[in-house]
C-alpha cells in the first residue's frame, strides 16, 4: 500500500490554518509554530483493519433503519491513488454527512429541519486492489450555519482516509457539481487555487447510475503531488 502522509500546507493547494472568512479558524488556528512530538509505538503501528472489522453493509448508508430513508438515493464511488497514480489498496475510507433535509444526527445540530430515523449518515469501506471504493447513500441537503449573514453550506460529504498509522489520517469534503452555494462558502473557497477547488467537486457518472434506483457520482482522491485532493487541517 502506498504510504499516506499528513497534509502539507502548500501555498495554494490546502486551506491555511487561519482563514478569517471561516470564523472558527480564528479561534482554532495555532498562534505559535507547531511542535511535532516523536511518534510512539501506538502512532506507528495502527490502525489495522480487515474483513472482520469492516462489513460490506457498512458501505450502504441506506440499510441501517427499519425502513427506507427519505431523499435521492446516490452511489458515490472512485479510486484512491498516490502522486504516481498507484492505487492505495486496503485503506479505510469513512464518510459522514447530513440527511436529505440538511441535518446531522448530533446534539449541536438544532436547526429546524427534520431528522430521518432511517438515516444515520455515516459509513465506511476498504479500498480494493485497484484502490476503488463505493458507497450507497442519500444526497445530502444544504444547511444553514452562523458563520456570516445568510450563510448556507453547499451539499457535501465528509471523507476520512487512514493509512498505516494513526498519524496518517487525511480528511476532505466532496461537493456536488453545479451547486449554487459555492460562491459564498468560506470552507470551499479557503482553497485558493481554482483547479484545486474543482478537484473537490464530484462528477455525475451515468455509467454507475442504476435505472429506477440511484444516480451515480465519481470522486477520485489523489494523495500528494501536483494533482492532490485538498485536505482539511481539522474537522469542519
Amino acid at each position: 500500500m502506498a504510504e499516506l502522509i499528513g497534509p502539507v500546507q502548500e501555498t495554494e493547494l490546502d486551506p491555511p490554518y487561519l482563514f478569517p472568512d471561516y470564523r472558527a479558524t480564528v479561534l482554532r488556528s495555532p498562534g505559535k509554530a507547531l511542535v511535532v512530538p516523536p511518534a510512539g509505538l501506538t502512532e506507528l503501528t495502527g490502525p489495522k483493519f480487515g474483513t472482520g472489522d469492516v462489513r460490506d453493509t457498512d458501505a450502504d448508508l441506506t440499510a441501517h433503519g427499519s425502513g427506507e430513508p427519505i431523499g435521492e438515493r446516490i452511489i458515490v464511488h472512485g479510486r484512491v491513488t498516490d502522486s504516481h497514480g498507484t492505487p492505495v489498496r486496503n485503506t479505510l475510507v469513512e464518510v459522514w454527512q447530513a440527511n436529505s433535509a440538511g441535518r446531522y444526527i448530533h446534539k449541536l445540530d438544532q436547526h429546524p429541519a427534520p431528522l430521518d430515523p432511517n438515516f444515520v449518515g455515516a459509513g465506511r469501506c476498504m479500498t480494493d486492489d485497484s484502490g476503488h471504493y463505493r458507497f450507497v447513500s442519500i444526497k445530502p441537503g444544504p444547511y444553514p450555519w452562523k458563520n456570516h449573514d445568510n450563510a448556507w453550506r453547499p451539499a457535501h460529504i465528509h471523507f476520512s482516509l487512514f493509512g498505516r498509522a494513526f498519524t496518517q489520517r487525511l480528511v476532505t469534503q466532496m461537493y456536488f457539481p453545479g451547486d449554487p452555494l459555492f460562491f459564498q462558502d468560506p470552507i470551499y473557497n479557503s482553497v485558493r487555487d481554482e483547479r484545486a477547488r474543482k478537484r473537490m467537486i464530484s462528477s455525475y457518472d451515468h455509467a454507475v447510475t442504476t435505472p429506477e434506483w440511484a444516480t451515480g457520482y465519481r470522486f477520485d482522491i489523489v494523495l500528494g503531488g501536483a494533482e492532490a485532493t485538498p485536505f482539511e487541517d481539522g474537522e469542519a
